[in-house]
């Protein structure tokens, strides 16, 4: 069960490109997001969907499969730890990210 204990799995679309960043040690790290979709009756009946967003990083080896083969739109499957950090941005307020840390990537569908 110790796996258990911080492990996050998705399938969703990217929204965009995959942003990549060369590292200056030489490693390379993979940005994007991914949207699932939800679906729920309200009380009309009206059928309603709830749309999520979720950050993804990639680092090394999976980064350099994002930047080669992963395109907006393009569904995937995730594996990961979710993590959070904070940073301040230009006006010096401090921000909060929480991101899903890829381990495993499945590119879903076909071209």
């Amino acid at each position: 069960m110790n796996t258990l204990k911080n492990k996050v799995q998705l399938i969703g679309n990217l929204g965009q490109d995959p942003e990549i960043v060369n590292l200056e040690s030489g490693r390379k790290l993979a940005k994007f997001s991914i949207a699932t979709n939800d679906y729920y009756y309200n009380k009309q009946g009206d059928k309603v969907t709830d749309t999520q967003w979720h950050n993804i990083v990639a680092w090394g080896k999976t980064a350099e499969i994002v930047e080669k083969y992963v395109n907006k739109g393009q569904e995937v499957a995730i594996e990961g730890k979710l993590t959070s950090r904070s940073y301040e941005d230009s006006d010096g307020q401090k921000k909060y990210i929480t991101e899903v840390v890829c381990s495993e990537l499945l590119m879903l569908g076909g071209k």
